[in-house]
């Protein structure tokens, strides 16, 4: 199976992502995107990123295109560094997919490509190149610098006296972020750091890493811990116990801080943001920041993005509360843990996602299913009310509702939500649950999970 196009970006097997594969893919979007003043690349810490990296650069000056080398950085950090030169920019990662695996993400001066633009690279494939003198190749390991200062000048002091853990496993961020929390004030404990690359999904934390976090809070007395995936643009937070607060929440929480009346974020967020009251108007999309992406533009006034994953995009000029924040859009891991670092100074944590509306989501996934197999049982489920109902007898529910902008989410009696949706560019299928209570919310997923592999033949 050849790399493709997912929510992501570019994504495949590290053996698949060959010289010839990567020179295709850059080729082509140098040919049908603009990249303005020039092409930044960085990668992550995965052991395939520093040479895709380098394939990268070569591929694109060959054609002409002027490169800047950015080293290890965060993907929020070198768009931000890509945009303010007015130039494009190439992310070699696979964010939180395993260490086999590996990707690009493609970036204009404007931001994260959109939809269109996606359509015009894969259009644009093995189409001959135009000739071109070869362009240099300029390394910047600097480029960072400028992603710091933006939230060092908008929450300065904020973190006085706080002492914050970070979890850095292989996050390519993890100093960055840690340099950044000391100098806002903030006491570091730095926790877990991992030499060794550790794919880390801020939308499906394993029990394991659960309750390493919960250890680390009651050993340290931390006001919360802090970290992110990989590539740095989707965060994790625990509160002062330990216990995670998922990203969609942090979303909530800092699109109130930030003042937006316009909130646009994909089908399986929390739909505590529309109880709330805070925002005029809520958008739902497809999963994707694509598509979160292309509601922000069609929006109007202050209007801001975030996915379950927690990446926030910023789409307005917004106020810090010692400096402005500019838009940014692109997903962001930086902003929504300060905010909401911020806004729990006079609380805590704990306090602070008590006060959201009561609904829990939870989520996880089977690895190793492909679209082949999952299909044609999505598929089913859709189209044969009898057949949704066997499967939901599984888990004490009858459905009231369907929404297939994404997948199948499925509204109960009770008001539970199971969302079944194939991962677009991972050979996994994700279930996202939603309910009144952690509890109920835990228990569905654990008998949606149970469901999906008996109905797979997995069990």
């Amino acid at each position: 199976m050849a790399p493709k196009f997912g929510t992501s970006g570019l994504r495949g097997l590290v053996t698949e992502l060959t010289q010839a594969c990567v020179s295709n893919y850059v080729h082509a979007f140098a040919a049908s995107c603009d990249t303005g003043a020039g092409l930044f690349v960085g990668h992550d810490l995965r052991a395939s990123s520093p040479d895709l990296a380098k394939s990268v650069a070569r591929a694109a000056a060959e054609v002409g295109v002027r490169v800047f080398h950015c080293g290890p950085i965060p993907t929020p950090a070198l768009a931000l560094a890509a945009i303010e030169a007015g130039a494009g920019a190439i992310m070699v990662t696979g964010s939180h997919i395993p260490a086999d695996r590996n990707g690009l993400k493609f970036y204009t001066p404007q931001g994260e490509i959109t939809k269109d633009e996606e359509g015009a690279i894969t259009g644009a494939l093995g189409a001959p190149q135009m000739r071109a003198s070869p362009a240099e190749i300029i390394d910047l390991p600097t480029a960072a610098a400028a992603y710091h200062a933006r939230y060092a000048n908008a929450f300065r002091n904020a973190l006085d006296g706080k002492s914050i853990g970070v979890y850095q496993h292989s996050a390519v961020g993890r100093d960055t972020l840690s340099t950044l929390l000391q100098d806002l004030g903030a006491t570091v404990i730095p926790l877990g750091r991992s030499d060794v690359f550790v794919p880390v999904d801020t939308e499906a934390v394993s029990d394991g890493v659960r309750q390493q976090l919960r250890s680390w809070a009651q050993a340290h007395d931390l006001t919360a811990i802090v970290s992110t995936d990989a590539d740095g643009d989707r965060p994790l937070m625990t509160d002062q116990h330990g216990d995670i607060v998922p990203g969609d929440i942090l979303g909530q929480i800092t699109a109130a801080v930030l003042g937006a009346d316009t909130v646009v974020t994909p089908v399986s967020s929390n739909s505590g943001v529309g109880l709330s009251g805070c925002f005029e108007n809520v958008l739902r999309t497809q999963i994707g920041s694509p598509y979160v992406i292309a509601g922000m533009q069609a929006a109007k006034g202050c209007v801001v993005g975030y996915e379950a994953n927690g990446g926030f995009l910023l789409g307005f000029a917004a106020k810090g509360p010692t400096a402005p924040l500019p838009a940014l859009m692109t997903r962001d891991a930086l902003l929504p843990l300060l905010c909401v670092l911020t806004k729990a100074a006079k609380t805590d944590v704990a306090s602070l996602v008590a006060a959201e509306p009561a609904r829990f989501t939870v989520a996880d996934r089977l690895q190793d299913i492909d679209a082949a197999q999952s299909g044609p049982f999505i598929a089913a489920l859709r189209q044969d009310s009898s057949a949704r109902s066997a499967f939901l007898e599984q888990l004490d529910g009858k459905c009231v509702a369907v929404d297939e902008t994404d997948g199948l989410r499925m509204t109960l009696h009770d008001a539970r939500i199971v969302h079944l949706r194939p991962s677009g560019n991972a050979p996994e299928l994700r279930i996202y649950v939603e309910a009144g209570s952690p509890a109920i919310a835990h228990t569905t997923l654990a008998n949606g999970l149970d469901a999906l592999r008996a109905n797979l033949g997995l069990s």
